[in-house]
């Protein structure tokens, strides 16, 4: 086959999965190593245009862990973190919120826009989106128990805002804050957020994008499907643990709440996003009801 032919052919197995998915949501938690590594960056924007020109809806739930960390040593805290959720005092608030909310939420749309894309950021105080409530105290393994301080766990999602920016032909890009009925303001984990927000959106897909090649087993070997069952017991044999824990609870909440599908992938792979929903080997781990 010659060159010409062979690209012709990749966007040909394209096809059928651009067919399935034209007009459906999809939304993406991006994360990890794709968020500060400027090529891997241009790669995932570039995925989510593409998502968008070809009759998909995409829809951005973003972390900023590492960003966190650097901007909380800046200020002389010390990161902490139970059970893969970060301990949050009100000074860590402060700066979580900023770097969220002020600097990533806007570098990702403004990166979006550079690329030829439209985006338009919201926290989830933003219309409401997110109510949140102060997450239950973490149990360590040896009983002890936790509080995780300024930590949430959603009560609510009202998928209006983001839908009015899809219909708008925005894609959403939100950062994973949330606010209570007392004016209090949380820090809920993305992964959590967008399994949520998808599950409120009646979304085709989850993706969430990690620094590993998906779930692995105890000798590092890739599980390319699971069921939900099949990871709860992954769980309790601590197979899967510490970070990849909300990951696959994001998965049951999209699950649970409809979503077809769901995948967790390697945001370090360039173009991973596009080989998982556009090509018929995928990438990562599938997890399916």
């Amino acid at each position: 086959m010659n060159q010409g032919a062979s690209r012709a052919a990749i966007i040909i197995e394209a096809l059928p999965y651009i067919r399935a998915f034209r007009g459906k949501t999809v939304v993406v938690k991006y994360g990890g190593n794709a968020m500060v590594e400027p090529v891997l960056t241009t790669a995932v924007m570039q995925d989510l245009i593409l998502m968008a020109l070809v009759g998909m809806q995409p829809v951005v739930v973003h972390g900023g862990g590492p960003q966190i960390d650097q901007a909380m040593k800046s200020s002389g805290l010390t990161p902490t973190f139970v059970q893969g959720l970060r301990v949050t005092d009100p000074e860590t608030m402060r700066i979580v919120e900023r770097v969220l909310v002020g600097e990533i939420n806007q570098e990702i749309v403004a990166c979006i826009g550079r690329q030829g894309g439209a985006a338009i950021g919201l926290s989830g105080k933003d219309g409401g989106m997110l109510q949140a409530k102060k997450a239950a105290p973490s149990v360590m393994p040896d009983g002890q128990c936790v509080d995780l301080g300024l930590v949430g766990e959603i009560v609510r999602v009202n998928p209006k805002p983001v839908q009015t920016l899809l219909e708008a032909g925005y894609i959403p890009v939100v950062a994973p804050t949330a606010g209570d009925d007392a004016g209090n303001t949380y820090n809920i984990n993305a992964d959590l957020v967008a399994g949520e927000v998808a599950a409120a959106l009646c979304a085709e897909k989850l993706v969430l994008l990690t620094d590993t090649d998906g779930i692995l087993d105890r000798d590092g070997k890739l599980l390319p499907t699971l069921t939900r069952e099949e990871v709860d017991r992954l769980v309790a044999d601590k197979t899967i643990s510490k970070g990849m824990l909300p990951k696959v609870q994001a998965c049951r909440a999209a699950l649970g709440g409809g979503v077809r599908k769901t995948h967790i992938i390697n945001g370090t792979r360039p173009h991973a996003l596009i080989e998982e929903l556009l090509t018929a080997g995928g990438v990562g781990t599938e997890v399916l009801p």
